[in-house]
């Protein structure tokens, strides 16, 4: 079972940022306790053991480290049939006491951290708290204290950004050797502070040709530098993707805790509303809504998860799961797409897949596809 805890705290919001987080680190305490009541509660009935754990935000090393001992002291976790456990982690709180503590108190052998940017400029646009120099250091001070599992985010597209700073950017990452790296192209989401800022004038977005350029020379060098594209935004060395998140894109069942968090099991989708204040009354208890799925939306959430990857569709699945008539109007629908080169077709694993070369425009290769 995949378990995933939405750490709703962060010591201020970035710019561009709307997942659901809060600075108020007095509702802490009883946030763990809600969080560890959710568990109990989704556990219940559940006889698989937890074989990923993922920590998000938020910003999970944000969190006391007595906290974050309760909250894992209070599931039952294995550690010889763990898979994988992540925590995600800014660099400015990764010293030499919280990565001993991760190594010799925790199951956390895989650490997520967010950089964004080796230039301070950029940095300071975006509102991260750190510089360039603090986050080759956390690299650093992982490698020192043993963590062997490290990914790291990066973000194109920025305000100010011209390709000479994303390829500096990309370059001093690459050979710091992450094991795992993530590069999103940012988006100006509605309510967060670069939206406005954008919306007054005060910064300009990306060009496209601009943009189209970045993401071409990020497929070069890490292909380059031995990594491997298997996800729209993740590159990881061999061997090295990420196990939790995969779950995520193959149709894997989940559970979420905490507000914002979501869960599938399979048949249903629920989510937790992002109220922390709502989720501390109730305890982490009832507070779940569940998302009703028909066929064709659970259609096409298969189809944009899937897509997303280096895998493709898989026709064989596609057809046990929704039987011969929706499998034949898939294929006569990708018939165009196939013609344009925006869609490929491998013979030898019966798979439809988006060329990495179209990952970037995907959105609209999906529109194409899924059903309505």
């Amino acid at each position: 079972m995949k378990l995933y805890i939405h750490i709703p705290f962060c010591h201020s919001k970035c710019a561009y940022c709307d997942f659901y987080s809060t600075p108020k680190r007095e509702w802490m305490d009883a946030f763990i306790d809600a969080a560890i009541n959710e568990w109990k509660e989704r556990s219940e009935n559940l006889n698989e053991v937890i074989d990923t754990l993922y920590l998000g935000g938020g910003t999970p090393s944000s969190l006391p480290l007595p906290l974050l001992k309760r909250l894992l002291d209070a599931l039952p976790l294995d550690e010889t049939k763990l898979r994988e456990a992540t925590i995600e982690a800014n660099p400015e709180d990764e010293t030499e006491e919280w990565v001993r503590f991760i190594m010799n108190d925790t199951p956390f052998r895989r650490v997520s951290m967010g950089i964004q940017s080796f230039s301070d400029d950029e940095l300071k646009i975006i509102g991260r708290r750190h510089d360039a120099e603090q986050a080759i250091k956390a690299v650093e001070t992982m490698r020192e204290g043993g963590i062997d599992n490290i990914s790291c985010d990066l973000i194109y597209g920025l305000p100010g950004q011209d390709m000479d700073s994303w390829k500096r950017s990309l370059s001093t990452l690459i050979s710091l050797r992450p094991e795992h790296l993530s590069a999103y192209l940012l988006s100006y989401e509605p309510g967060t502070r670069l939206s406005a800022m954008l919306e007054r004038g005060k910064i300009t977005e990306a060009d496209e040709n601009l943009v189209e350029a970045m993401y071409t020379h990020l497929c070069q060098a890490t292909s380059a530098a031995g990594y491997s594209h298997y996800e729209i935004s993740n590159f990881a060395l061999p061997g090295r993707e990420a196990i939790h998140n995969s779950s995520y894109w193959d149709g894997s069942p989940y559970i979420g805790l905490g507000p914002g968090a979501h869960s599938w099991d399979g048949e249903k989708r629920w989510f937790n509303p992002s109220n922390l204040k709502d989720y501390i009354a109730h305890n982490g208890s009832g507070t779940a809504i569940v998302e009703e799925e028909d066929t064709d939306n659970r259609f096409n959430d298969m189809l944009i998860t899937r897509l997303r990857t280096a895998k493709g569709v898989d026709v064989a699945e596609m057809q046990k799961l929704f039987g011969d008539e929706i499998t034949r109007t898939f294929t006569a629908q990708t018939l165009p797409l196939l013609e344009k080169g925006l869609l490929e077709y491998r013979n030898e694993t019966d798979t439809y897949a988006i060329p990495e070369q179209h990952w970037l425009t995907s959105n609209a290769i999906l529109l194409e596809l899924i059903r309505v």
